[in-house]
């Protein structure tokens, strides 16, 4: 089954990196979708992230995998990406006449489509994990674990057969494992080491307020916006005073277009009881000074007010010590009256 040994490397291909990134984990994560209309139509498209970033993608027709950052390569020459890519096109070839035999020996009804999910990840100590699933019209049937081929849970009984397919070849699987054991990890480092400026970059979010769709007679509903922040872990929290609201809904954390996230948490409250609520964010960019915005008020951040409350301290003491000094100065007209 040389399908299964050029499908792990087109996903390898696809994004992969070294260097270590201290408290961040960067996960590649290849995917696949084919869709087979019938027994001579296929489309296959593919996308690839390292860890927040799509660094690959492959559409369908094209003989090349697409590089998104200009790191894209990573730390492999010319020469081996050269090899990966005409690797994807006799990969793509035989994925495509694989599924097709399966479908006439199983007799499988078109249309179809087959999903493929694989990569792995580097963490600071360099041991890495890794994953290979394939899905069959949405739903998961088998898994690449340790040196075999096992069938997942929700599989259907159809799959049986092609385990049995798939575990016979014992060179396909040597070769799998070597590839998501030792070249995913080797291409991961890569990329880390290469990209690293841009995987480390930190930008601090925007923050503000709105009302939401009334939602009901006496009640409002408070929309705190947060957005253009990167990385992608953020915490958002209505708060009254230091108590966390816990009707506080937060949504999905979206993608904008340059990269960064956005998200907004909501709460309802009886309209009488908004005055006193804030909307709390914190987010590795703001280094610990939360952004803290006031509903029907400003926005402030805590370690703002801190630093403020300092200044004006620091300033009264100054001023305190110059009015001293100042006096002690003047001359003493006591002996002259």
């Amino acid at each position: 089954m040389g399908c299964l040994l050029f499908l792990l490397l087109w996903a390898l291909l696809q994004a992969w990196g070294s260097a270590e990134v201290p408290q961040r984990l960067f996960p590649l994560r290849c995917l696949q979708i084919s869709s087979f209309a019938n027994s001579s139509w296929t489309r296959t498209d593919g996308l690839a992230w390292l860890g927040e970033l799509q660094t690959h993608s492959w559409r369908n027709g094209s003989d090349t995998i697409r590089s998104l950052k200009p790191w894209s390569q990573g730390t492999f020459s010319d020469r081996e990406w050269k090899t990966l890519q005409q690797l994807f096109r006799v990969y793509r070839d035989s994925f495509t006449r694989d599924v097709k035999e399966f479908a006439k020996m199983l007799r499988l009804a078109y249309p179809m489509e087959v999903q493929v999910s694989a990569g792995c990840e580097v963490d600071p100590g360099n041991a890495s994990n890794n994953f290979f699933h394939i899905a069959f019209q949405g739903r998961h049937i088998l898994s690449f674990q340790g040196s075999s081929w096992e069938l997942a849970q929700e599989a259907p009984d159809v799959a049986n057969s092609v385990i049995r397919v798939l575990n016979q070849h014992q060179g396909t699987k040597e070769t799998v494992h070597w590839l998501l054991n030792d070249i995913c990890p080797q291409y991961v480092s890569g990329l880390l080491e290469s990209g690293k400026a841009e995987l480390e970059k930190q930008v601090k979010p925007k923050a503000w307020l709105s009302h939401g769709p009334s939602p009901g007679p006496g009640h409002l509903l408070l929309v705190c916006h947060v957005s253009g922040f990167y990385p992608k872990p953020v915490w958002v929290m209505w708060m009254r005073g230091e108590q966390e609201q816990p009707g506080t809904q937060q949504g999905d954390v979206l993608p904008n277009a340059d990269e960064t996230w956005y998200l907004q948490a909501t709460l309802e409250v009886p309209a009488g009881e908004a005055a006193d609520l804030s909307c709390r964010v914190k987010h590795s960019s703001l280094e610990g000074q939360d952004i803290v915005l006031y509903w029907g008020g400003s926005r402030a951040s805590v370690g703002l007010i801190v630093l403020a409350i300092l200044a004006c301290l620091l300033f009264l003491l100054a001023l305190v010590i110059g009015v001293t000094f100042w006096f002690k100065r003047l001359p003493s007209y006591q002996g002259i009256l």
